[in-house]
């Protein structure tokens, strides 16, 4: 959910899921643990799944808010897939408000991840890192694991052999032979990006190619694993600063 709002005052209630939310504008106050809390812009909020809290603005301005929910089943399996075992015990939030950038960095690009269309690599590395970004931060436990290189090069070579197609993140796990969270962290940490990021860019080389081969924008986007060729044009300046048409006109004799 991403609302303003201002007048709607939330009935006590509670949520079988997680809830995650940061405030981006005002401020919002609630009570929960017993106690009363107010999450100001850029604070953090977690429920437990089952903890009764309400809800309220705290002026008369209002207040913008982006929130999720993650079933307990689901952070279990994140958690578990991190540590390379079974189960084990669900974590429980201390603290209603984190004041934690990391942790509101991570909640928004979930946010955008589950409901601006990406696909299911880009989400599962998002969702694993707003979980361990918050329970690490909320609840004090660390867990660092990363692959072995050998397993960082087969998921490479999936990722290079792959070309347009999507790849799911159970297929890269187990091209690679280890658990997901093991792969995104080692990945990242050989490669300086994550496997989602490090797909991206082998498209965007390849439709710089077919460019310089004369071939049409839209086709170029559609051959290359793109949405459309808006998306595209998107990706292309975010990182190479130009767009695909001012990249053809330049490239041209």
């Amino acid at each position: 959910m991403h609302a303003h709002l201002r007048e709607h005052v939330y009935h006590r209630h509670s949520h079988e899921a997680y809830s995650f939310g940061v405030t981006e504008e005002g401020a919002q106050s609630f009570s929960c643990r017993g106690g009363a809390h107010t999450s100001a812009t850029g604070l953090v909020m977690t429920f437990n799944p089952d903890e009764p809290h309400d809800g309220r603005t705290a002026d008369e301005l209002g207040f913008t808010y982006r929130i999720v929910h993650i079933g307990p089943e689901l952070v279990g399996q994140v958690l578990a897939d991190a540590a390379g075992r079974g189960s084990g015990p669900l974590p429980l939030f201390t603290e209603p408000v984190l004041d934690d950038v990391r942790a509101a960095r991570a909640i928004r690009r979930l946010h955008h991840g589950l409901t601006g269309g990406a696909d299911a690599l880009v989400r599962d590395e998002r969702l694993t890192e707003a979980v361990l970004a918050l329970v690490g931060r909320g609840t004090g436990q660390r867990i660092s694991v990363g692959a072995a290189g050998g397993a960082l090069a087969r998921a490479r070579a999936l990722l290079v052999d792959a070309g347009p197609r999507a790849v799911s993140p159970e297929e890269l796990a187990a091209a690679a032979g280890c658990s997901r969270f093991a792969l995104y962290r080692g990945f990242k940490a050989a490669y300086g990006l994550g496997p989602s990021d490090y797909q991206r860019q082998l498209r965007l080389r390849e439709a710089r190619r077919l460019i310089l081969r004369g071939e049409g924008l839209a086709e170029v986007a559609t051959a290359t694993g793109f949405t459309d060729q808006s998306h595209l044009n998107r990706w292309f300046l975010r990182c190479y600063g130009i767009t695909p048409g001012a990249f053809r006109a330049g490239a041209q004799p």
